[in-house]
């Protein structure tokens, strides 16, 4: 019980209460600190995300992985490279 005979609060009331506003208070500021970090991330990973491949390193990419060899790569490269040329 909270209060003792006389009706005011004992050591161990004012203790609980002070802990009990500490632990409050506590979750209060995670909560906030943690909707900031979650709010702020999607911007974060918007404006970090790296520029789309060119076709030129995609066909390097497709050539490193073998999945072109030597003569298909030159070849879609030289027709990358004209289409480049014929558009500036």
């Amino acid at each position: 019980m909270m209060w003792d005979d006389n009706g005011t609060w004992n050591t161990g009331d004012w203790v609980a209460m002070s802990l009990m506003m500490v632990i409050f208070w506590g979750l209060l500021v995670v909560a906030v600190v943690a909707f900031v970090r979650w709010s702020s991330r999607d911007a974060a990973t918007s404006r970090t995300a790296s520029p789309p491949e060119t076709a030129e390193q995609l066909l390097a990419n497709r050539f490193a992985r073998g999945d072109l060899d030597e003569e298909d790569y030159r070849r879609r490269l030289s027709v990358l490279v004209s289409a480049r040329e014929q558009r500036v």
